[in-house]
């Protein structure tokens, strides 16, 4: 079973909270919202430490590191099985200084054309009523336990 590792961002403002989520780059994703977007967060490896793969996922797809106090929330199980372990941190990042990493994807499928796709295309801040419509449902449930 696939594992992920991952870290959600977050700032309060006054009486609000702010989550900061990603959306995926490709073509897949291109028109997809709601339910699309995501804490940052990857693969873990055998043996792999989490919380350190969770803080590499994070720079890849921002190119930005994150430090703070790392609050560990419960796992999650995603609709295609992956089990995602994540860790909030309060802290703030600069929208306009962000970039990601890129893979190469096949595409069209079974083309044999490879095009070069950014691993995450935008990222914003939310509040928790925002948040709660546009990540992955499985992954609400970190949205609620840093609510509490």
């Amino acid at each position: 079973m696939k594992k992920s590792a991952g870290i959600l961002l977050f700032k309060r403002d006054k009486d609000k909270v702010w989550y900061f989520l990603v959306h995926p780059g490709g073509p897949f994703w291109k028109n997809k919202d709601q339910g699309a977007w995501s804490v940052p967060k990857g693969e873990i490896m055998d043996g792999e430490d989490a919380l350190e793969r969770a803080k590499i996922e994070f720079q890849e797809e921002t190119g930005q590191t994150v430090e703070g106090e790392f609050i560990p929330l419960s796992s999650i199980q995603q609709k295609g099985g992956k089990i995602v372990h994540a860790w909030a941190v309060e802290g703030d990042i600069d929208l306009g200084s962000l970039s990601s990493n890129t893979f190469d994807l096949e595409w069209p499928p079974k083309s044999g054309k490879i095009i070069k796709v950014p691993e995450v295309d935008q990222w914003q801040w939310f509040t928790f009523q925002e948040a709660k419509t546009k990540i992955n449902s499985a992954q609400i449930a970190f949205l609620l336990e840093v609510q509490k």
